[in-house]
């Protein structure tokens, strides 16, 4: 079985990888670091997302001589800056929507012209994609995008099921940033430090558990594990 997956430097990509292999995957990942505990378990091709023109060249090196695709995870993502809408300068947004919405088109693209049979594309969205509380400004708008992103590869490439899965909160470094927030300002982020989350070692078990279970919904659907 193989697992292509973006975004493993650390924090939930990092798990996932390691939860692959753990369950038998051969791991291709495509990231801008390799933790030390991958190194030498899976093929690596080192790649900035935010450098659009590259990820295709990238992408190509890491799965030279693959014909086949198990299971994708698009995973790589960024935060971008927090603040309220009229304090982020759109040259941010863009930075947010080129990692978090147009790296995938181009990986996308990049497998289905090459040809390569996917049979499950799964792509980290959140919640914030729908809750748009104040704040979250870029990194809300860029995972409703993803989720439109996959819904329309869904209805074009029919033999590969995608989904759009918002993990719950995972203590990651994207999420410790948040917690640094203001409660007063962003009430979200109150609500957040009140919440339970899970390590980045559960949620990956627990996204692996539920493949199966993915399947059973419409491919495009945006999946809230949280609901399940």
């Amino acid at each position: 079985m193989k697992l292509l997956i973006t975004g493993v430097g650390s924090g939930l990509g990092k798990a996932l990888a390691l939860e692959g292999l753990r369950r038998g995957y051969e791991v291709y990942a495509l990231s801008r670091h390799l933790p030390e505990e991958l190194s030498g378990k899976v093929r690596f091709v080192r790649c900035d997302l935010s450098y659009l023109e590259r990820v295709s060249t990238c992408l190509l090196k890491l799965i030279d001589g693959v014909s086949e695709i198990d299971l994708v995870i698009l995973n790589a993502g960024i935060l971008g800056k927090f603040g309220d809408m009229v304090e982020v300068p759109l040259k941010d947004f863009l930075k947010v929507m080129d990692v978090n919405v147009w790296s995938n088109k181009i990986i996308l693209d990049t497998l289905l012209k090459e040809g390569i049979r996917l049979k499950q594309v799964v792509a980290i969205s959140s919640g914030a994609a729908v809750n748009c509380n104040r704040g979250w400004n870029a990194y809300s708008i860029s995972k409703a995008s993803l989720n439109c992103l996959i819904k329309l590869y869904s209805r074009e490439a029919e033999s590969t099921h995608f989904t759009a899965v918002a993990p719950g909160l995972v203590f990651t470094p994207m999420l410790e940033e948040v917690m640094k927030q203001s409660e007063e300002k962003y009430p979200s982020v109150g609500r957040i430090k009140a919440s339970p989350k899970r390590r980045p070692e559960e949620a990956a078990r627990m996204i692996f558990d539920l493949l199966p279970r993915f399947l059973e919904f419409e491919s495009g659907s945006f999946l809230d594990v949280r609901k399940l």
